[in-house]
């Protein structure tokens, strides 16, 4: 198993640069971001594409650092009922698969998408209850006509190219827990996966050790990312919180780094739980601690990851 970095974290450096930050501190691995909502920071995927110089200085300038690329990412909304927003997603989707085809990366990370509730919406919808019995008629519109076709479709342009998607669960998006993740899978093709980010299930009240033996092979690649449940404003608003990020004083749930929100014990047991169901990729740490500055949550969670793989390698980890 590898430890890595989501290197959007820094996006304020140049590529060479970022990388030697992420050597430096003791990684093995970088996943890069080239569109959708991560941005094209350090690479564009659409841009550079054709170019076979950008490419191969991309190639060497990781390969010369003993690194090794873990993924890349373009989440975004392809289903989105904008045409002009899914299209701009579907082609940073697109243009990342070939671009991982002649980089030699296996994965490719995005969301499964969200549509509107219906063909004359504007905004996707995401339908979160059954009743009133209108909400199920749009959820199986949903994923019957728009996402389960797309990623069929997706899913033999994948093949054509020797690239697998990893599909992050993310609340917002059709594909939000495990059984909607499985789902995806069932319907659209194997080589539909998950990017999984416990951060994602612990505040909507899951249990991502479950969730791992649940998804098994399914799953591609891992975000290092913790989330830490405020007791009492969960006790008189529950989880659904839609205050901004930055209010931590009065969220229910907010995102930490590794070990600030579940101590070393759960994450000893999620790696080695990771190991168990036969996964041995990169767990890519994603920063958005908003107690931390950018150096000190990397800093920490590199520390903390670093020492976590180094005793899961020596077999001195809990196993489930």
């Amino acid at each position: 198993m590898k430890s890595g970095v989501f290197l959007v974290l820094f996006s304020q450096q140049a590529f060479e640069q970022a990388l030697d930050t992420a050597k430096a501190a003791g990684l093995q691995s970088v996943e890069i971001g080239t569109g959708g909502f991560p941005g094209t920071a350090h690479i564009n995927a659409q841009e550079i594409l054709n170019d076979d110089a950008a490419i191969s200085r991309i190639r060497d300038a990781v390969d010369s650092r003993g690194l090794t690329i873990s993924a890349l990412s373009c989440h975004g909304n392809p289903l989105h009922p904008n045409a002009a927003t899914a299209k701009s997603d579907h082609d940073d989707f697109v243009a990342t698969v070939k671009l991982a085809e002649k980089l030699g990366v296996e994965t490719v990370i995005t969301f499964s998408g969200c549509p509107g509730e219906s063909v004359n919406s504007t905004y996707p919808s995401w339908v979160t209850c059954p009743w009133p019995p209108e909400f199920l008629t749009v959820l199986e519109w949903q994923w019957n006509e728009i996402a389960i076709p797309y990623w069929k479709e997706q899913s033999a342009f994948l093949r054509k190219h020797n690239v697998r998607v990893a599909i992050e669960a993310h609340p917002g998006f059709l594909v939000y827990n495990t059984e909607t993740a499985l789902r995806l899978r069932e319907e659209a093709g194997d080589n539909i996966g998950v990017n999984f980010d416990p951060s994602h299930l612990f505040w909507q009240g899951m249990d991502p050790i479950e969730c791992v033996k649940a998804l098994g092979k399914s799953i591609y690649h891992v975000h290092a990312k913790d989330t830490k449940i405020d007791k009492r404003n969960t006790a008189i608003n529950g989880v659904l919180d839609n205050k901004n990020y930055g209010d931590i004083l009065n969220r229910s749930w907010v995102f930490r780094t590794v070990g600030y929100g579940h101590d070393d014990d759960f994450w000893k047991h999620f790696v080695s739980t990771l190991r168990l169901v036969g996964y041995d990729g990169t767990i890519s740490i994603e920063h958005e601690d908003g107690l931390m500055s950018v150096n000190e949550g990397f800093t920490k969670a590199a520390n903390f990851l670093n020492g976590l793989i180094l005793q899961e390698s020596a077999g001195e980890m809990w196993w489930a």
